[in-house]
């Protein structure tokens, strides 16, 4: 069983001895779209999710506005992920806590065993929702914290957390066996910052970032060269850019590869800190998985394996033409 930390249960207990009697939608604000969709499918119609940090946004580096205050001070239930990833948002997530119901979602649901260690100021890697699988285990957290909070929607939120449960692990083993396909000597995956280590660790695909965890960290000359050597000496076929960071460091890369006579291409922009548009397939946590695969696997030489049959409904709500089992 999961352990429990104090703030995170502090923030449960909270909840449930404010929980509502009435039939509206909870009220809830999330930090980060990975959450929040997530949420968002466990709950229902039984809650209205909020994600305070929309598409391209980093939260290493975000600060709350006044209108984010506004939100924060509306909302039933505040829910962010926690291990420092919402940075300079900590302390006034801390203050909210003192009158809201608020959750740190990864402690409160992640067993620490399967934490992976930072050497850098974080202590711990946040970037949890990297493995479909580690993810997963949020969901329990979150149908008895909105179960408690809206007992008429217990049955519903139970069916729900079911049926998602079931298809974040059919996506889990897609992931594995789609990566499985890239050439062993190809199966490297440089990105602007080190946010992939779970997924590398969940999908055995090695894992290198110019710039450290946190985005907070400089990237210097040293790292640009250090990572072009790597670059030219695995013969890396394509590096990959990310939807919240400036691509100059990862061009920088390029540019000293192309000098020692290695040519290397953009493999794609993944997802790493920040969904896509809402709205879209991108804009959902099932959907930025499943892209940032696509592109990983397509630049490096492998070939995306069909969808299991538990995802049938939903490549079929995005229009998805792959070919289902």
């Amino acid at each position: 069983m999961a352990t429990r930390y104090p703030v995170a249960l502090l923030g449960a207990l909270s909840f449930a001895a404010t929980a509502s009697a009435n039939n509206e939608p909870l009220n809830v604000v999330a930090t980060i779209g990975m959450i929040a969709d997530v949420a968002q499918e466990v709950g229902g119609e039984c809650v209205s999710v909020n994600a305070m940090m929309g598409p391209g946004v980093d939260p290493h580096l975000y600060q709350a506005s006044a209108n984010d205050v506004t939100t924060l001070r509306d909302a039933e239930q505040i829910l962010y992920s926690g291990y420092s990833l919402e940075g300079q948002l900590g302390e006034v997530l801390e203050n909210f806590s003192e009158r809201t119901p608020t959750l740190a979602v990864a402690p409160a649901s992640i067993d620490p065993g399967d934490l992976i260690t930072a050497q850098d100021i974080y202590g711990i890697d946040p970037h949890l929702w990297m493995d479909v699988s580690l993810w997963a285990q949020t969901l329990p957290t979150l149908r008895t914290t909105f179960s408690e909070a809206r007992p008429d929607c217990a049955d519903a939120i139970e069916a729900n957390t079911e049926r998602y449960q079931a298809q974040l692990l059919a996506l889990h083993e897609w992931v594995k066996e789609s990566i499985a396909s890239i050439p062993e000597e190809q199966r490297i995956l440089v990105t602007a910052h080190d946010a992939f280590s779970y997924f590398g660790r969940a999908y055995d695909i090695e894992v290198e970032g110019v710039q450290g965890i946190s985005t907070e960290t400089e990237t210097g000359i040293a790292d640009i060269r250090s990572m072009a050597d790597i670059v030219v000496e695995r013969s890396v076929p394509a590096v990959f850019i990310e939807s919240t960071i400036n691509p100059r460091t990862v061009q920088a890369v390029m540019d000293a590869a192309e000098q020692r006579g290695h040519d290397v291409e953009i493999g794609g922009e993944l997802y790493s800190d920040a969904m896509g548009d809402a709205g879209t397939l991108d804009g959902t946590y099932m959907g930025m998985i499943y892209r940032n695969t696509q592109h990983i696997v397509e630049a490096l030489g492998g070939s995306l394996a069909p969808l299991p049959a538990e995802l049938n409904d939903w490549a079929s709500k995005w229009e998805i033409a792959q070919h289902i089992r």
